[in-house]
């Protein structure tokens, strides 16, 4: 099984910290595995998302089969777990599956 979808870029351990914490723009990731029924509920809903906030965020998605220290070092204990990262923090998250208005707002905040 390949990537969760075309519209949430791929990031691993390597290339975590120059994609995600060093981004000038929030950055919305979706830790997530490909045995996860709810993630993949999750997907589409972010997908959407990417649309709406397509210049002011990026997108991206962490298996964590094959990433476990960052689930590690993020203390994702559950998947779906979507954590935006704002200036290299953590700006908020989301655990299990949520509605769009839940990760809507999730951006919002990290966007002011």
């Amino acid at each position: 099984m390949g990537d969760v979808s075309s519209k949430l870029k791929p990031v691993n351990t390597k290339d975590f910290q120059g994609e995600v914490l060093s981004s000038p723009t929030p950055v919305l990731v979706d830790f997530w595995a490909p045995w996860c029924g709810p993630c993949r509920a999750v997907t589409p809903v972010l997908e959407e998302l990417t649309g709406s906030f397509a210049d002011k965020a990026k997108f991206m998605s962490v298996n964590v089969d094959d990433n476990q220290d960052l689930a590690v070092r993020y203390g994702v204990m559950g998947i779906p777990t979507v954590i935006v990262f704002k200036g290299g923090n953590v700006s908020g998250q989301l655990i299990g599956a949520q509605s769009r208005k839940a990760y809507e707002s999730l951006l919002n905040v990290a966007l002011k």
